[in-house]
């Protein structure tokens, strides 16, 4: 593997830092996790986790009836 030097501010390492520490990983995991997201490589857009999370932020939203797939396609 390759190593590479980063630069950021201080503070903001100091917060990914502990952010990291309470996920139970290491900076270094986070890095390459989101590395490979930036890159493109296969593999989940979020954790189950995050994706349980951003469902429950839109459960309040319900519909009466379905859609057509024309309704559903129009911009």
């Amino acid at each position: 593997m390759r190593e590479i030097t980063l630069s950021a501010d201080e503070a903001l390492i100091e917060r990914a830092s502990e952010r990291a520490k309470r996920e139970e990983k290491t900076l270094d995991e986070v890095f390459q996790q989101w590395l490979e997201q930036y890159a493109g490589r296969p593999g989940p857009i979020m954790t189950p986790g995050q994706y349980e999370e951003f469902m429950k932020r839109f459960a309040h939203i319900k519909f009466d009836r379905k859609f057509t797939r024309d309704e559903m396609n129009e911009r």
